[in-house]
């Protein structure tokens, strides 16, 4: 299991063996590429848990939900769409009630309709839905997710506790959702605890000490404790993973304290999203313009913040590598900005939070050439838009020696698909 930093680099030709000129003449650019053999080496890493929960938010396309169900995943659903998802992946709730659990702070009213139909376990993150989950199906069993007050993340946009969050239950309210819970025939059976991305050791330990005192609170009915998720992966050079058997044992050492409280057995989630797929992800775009804008040099690619946002909204770092079309290795670097064709001027993949622009070293390329922007398997796609009338990108899966097309590029029909010009009168 990774501890060491990764070593990103500045210069490519391929991705999972595939030659990168292949996969474009293929299916253009931009293209999301997706190494299948990159989200099985992360599976594996987290085998000591007894249960694997992919939080699908991360990358929901059906083909890596299909993947991660056969190598014995188990997924998190946060809308009606993302249960229906995942069980077209072939997930089948009425045969293992838990293999999708809905997760929220809100019922939307589909959300709570589709609950319903399939009977789906629900990870509760606001009071009001005990009571509404209670008066729609009484007898349910639920899992709280709890906000212990404190949180964490690379950014302040993704941290999901404290109290300026809106996710989960505030640990104060602990007892009163119990209460709620008896009056409207709901049972807790599970806690949830996620705080944000980006955990250190030292953070996790006040996590499982804040889930204990809260288990205690609510008693013998637990079966589940969930670790949340939030595993880092490295965006930088440098960055480091956490250490998963000392991450394991900590969790494991609080489960065992609580069974030990109960009298039985707990099961111990882990919910990654980001973990199991961020570095199986690339965006590759192609070089359509250079120029320099007084001291800046600017290379400008045919992909933008509609393709990858994170940048745009975190200020998020994504290592650059470039591959050029002739397969030749250039010796020679220049500081650059590299940005996209919207008419925007935050299109830009190289800014730091706060929208500043920033400049990263890397090799000097010509028009045609491709850039890869790398560890974009998370929060990629699924964030992306048609802005400025953009096509949405195909995703590609990179498997045992095939190429996969996991989604068609879309077209002008599906730009406009559902759009209605009135009769005029």
């Amino acid at each position: 299991m990774p501890i060491a930093a990764q070593t990103f680099e500045t210069q490519r030709s391929e991705i999972a063996g595939f030659k990168i000129a292949d996969i474009v003449k293929n299916y253009g650019t931009p293209a999301y590429v997706y190494d299948m053999a990159k989200i099985e080496e992360r599976v594996r890493d987290l085998s000591a848990f007894d249960v694997v929960r992919y939080a699908q938010k991360a990358c929901s396309n059906i083909a890596i939900l299909d993947r991660l169900r056969r190598l014995g995943v188990v997924v998190d659903a946060v809308s009606a769409g993302e249960v229906k998802r995942a069980i077209a992946a072939g997930f089948n709730p009425k045969a293992d009630p838990h293999c999708i659990v809905f997760t929220a702070d809100v019922f939307d009213h589909e959300a709570l309709s589709v609950v319903k139909e399939y009977g789906l376990h629900v990870n509760c993150g606001s009071p009001d839905m005990i009571q509404q989950l209670g008066k729609a199906i009484p007898g349910s069993s639920v899992t709280l997710r709890i906000n212990p007050g404190f949180g964490h993340g690379h950014s302040q946009k993704t941290n999901t506790g404290g109290p300026q969050s809106k996710h989960g239950i505030w640990h104060e309210d602990v007892v009163e959702c119990l209460r709620m819970a008896d009056l409207h025939n709901v049972i807790v059976t599970g806690l949830h605890m996620h705080i944000g991305s980006g955990t250190d050791l030292e953070h996790l330990s006040q996590v499982c000490e804040s889930l204990e005192k809260i288990a205690l609170q609510v008693g013998r009915t637990l079966t589940t404790i969930s670790a949340g998720g939030g595993l880092p992966v490295p965006y930088r050079q440098g960055q480091t993973y956490v250490d998963l058997d000392q991450y394991y044992s900590l969790w494991d050492a609080t489960r065992k304290r609580l069974e030990a409280s109960f009298g039985h057995p707990l099961s111990l989630e882990i919910e990654p999203g980001r973990y199991l797929v961020a570095e199986s992800g690339f965006l590759i775009a192609e070089i359509r313009a250079i120029k320099k804008m007084g001291e800046n040099m600017f290379y400008l690619l045919d992909a933008g913040f509609n393709d990858l946002a994170r940048p745009i909204l975190y200020g998020a770092y994504h290592p650059i590598s470039i591959a050029h079309r002739d397969g030749r290795i250039s010796k020679q670097t220049a500081d650059v900005v590299v940005g996209g064709p919207l008419c925007e001027s935050g299109d830009i993949f190289t800014q730091e939070e706060g929208g500043f622009v920033a400049k990263r070293e890397l090799p000097v390329a010509s028009v045609g050439d491709y850039l890869i922007l790398e560890v974009a398997g998370a929060y990629g796609f699924v964030m992306a838009s048609n802005y400025n009338g953009r096509y949405r990108v195909p995703e590609v899966l990179l498997e045992n020696g095939s190429m996969h097309c996991i989604r068609a590029r879309e077209t002008f029909d599906d730009l406009i698909r559902g759009e209605t010009i009135p009769p005029v009168h």
